[in-house]
């Protein structure tokens, strides 16, 4: 038919593969902070320094029994030495009584 254009069609491919890996259970929460240590991991990008100081403001209030390591014992969890820093962070954790991590990375 005159004037009339054909439809092109394209195939359509999902860019995520199967996954990888099985999904694991989760670590079993801690019922309290009370008597616990917990870690602070950074990347030194955006503002960690006040976050983790604002944190740790607020978990003592809330449980006055609580102990940090500060995220300087370990240093920034980003950069060229990342894999290795990550991969020392289990036996860090028990030579330190670490109970608990917290995490941080800029955005």
């Amino acid at each position: 038919m005159a004037g009339q254009r054909e439809e092109t069609r394209y195939e359509v491919v999902w860019p995520r593969s199967e996954r990888q890996q099985k999904r694991q259970p989760l670590a079993r929460r801690l019922e309290s902070l009370n008597g616990k240590t917990v870690a602070q991991l950074w990347d030194l990008r955006y503002r960690g320094n006040e976050v983790f100081r604002m944190l740790e403001e607020d978990l003592e209030a809330r449980f006055p029994e609580v102990r940090f390591v500060n995220w300087r014992e370990f240093g920034s969890t980003y950069g060229s030495n990342e894999r290795q820093l990550l991969a020392t962070l289990p036996e860090r954790f028990k030579e330190l009584g670490v109970d608990a991590a917290v995490s941080a990375m800029g955005c």
